[in-house]
């Protein structure tokens, strides 16, 4: 799937050809990538068939998941002059993608690490780039939600809309759904919540709920059903991340980790 993708885009900006090479002769060449600004390494995997694909070698000095700060070298390329010049954008595009979201995945992984709630992705991800952008929140810290529809089953509230009688819904699905996949309801309020636990969810959404009524939510799941997972969700910012975990919620989602993550400023430079 990753060659696949290295493939797809270096012909997006390759086309028929570089017409830079058509005028000059290669030549033995190396260049640096230089941060400039701070941020988090993500992108390994994938340059790594970059480098494979188009024979050039990497020497990494920081690797996926490490941080960085401005002025440092991230890594060193050895190629021939077209080669490097070639690939210098796809190089950069998949570097400056995947590390933004994990430099931005980072700092929420760090403000809730505390308190033992893990966080979680979506699937607001750009069109086809969802492995890539959650491989990215990974690298940050985060743990991936489901990666589509065939992964475990979500009830939100459209889906509530149209089931008539959730308890006998819930009976169904356990029958026709793998044995290892979940369900999940979501929950607008605390009655939802507990009615959502009492069908038998294991995992419960609480979506833009305040951390008052979740932590109500929290204090009924350890009295009454400890072994269903909580989950927080909806419009949770960095500003405010700290006060849901201090609720005891199992997990937090945001779409934010990837939609909202700014470039962070990284070159080429040729030695």
């Amino acid at each position: 799937m990753i060659e696949q993708f290295i493939r797809d885009v270096l012909a997006e900006d390759i086309g028929r050809g570089d017409l830079y090479a058509r005028v000059s002769e290669a030549v033995v060449a190396s260049a640096k990538i230089i941060a400039k600004s701070d941020g988090v390494v993500a992108g390994e995997e994938y340059l790594n068939v970059l480098a494979d694909i188009q024979r050039f070698t990497i020497v990494w000095h920081k690797r996926d998941g490490e941080k960085f700060v401005k002025g440092e070298v991230l890594m060193e390329l050895q190629g021939d002059s077209h080669t490097l010049l070639r690939i210098e954008r796809t190089l950069l595009n998949i570097l400056l993608h995947a590390s933004s979201i994990a430099t931005l995945t980072r700092k929420y992984v760090e403000i809730i690490a505390p308190y033992g709630t893990r966080l979680l992705d979506t699937r607001k991800t750009r069109p086809l780039l969802r492995t890539f952008e959650k491989y990215a929140t990974r690298i940050g810290g985060a743990t991936n939600h489901r990666m589509g529809l065939d992964d475990a089953l979500m009830l939100k509230d459209t889906h509530l809309k149209t089931i008539e009688n959730l308890e006998a819904y819930m009976e169904e699905a356990r029958r026709k759904i793998p044995f290892t996949s979940k369900i999940e309801i979501e929950a607008e309020d605390f009655e939802s919540a507990a009615h959502a636990m009492r069908v038998g969810a294991d995992i419960v959404m609480c979506d833009n709920m305040t951390p008052e009524e979740l932590s109500k939510v929290v204090k009924y799941k350890w009295e009454h059903h400890s072994d269903v997972l909580l989950e927080a969700s909806g419009n949770i910012s960095l500003d405010t991340i700290e006060s849901y975990a201090a609720t005891g919620v199992d997990a937090i989602s945001s779409g934010a980790l990837i939609h909202q993550a700014n470039w962070i400023d990284l070159s080429m430079k040729m030695d």
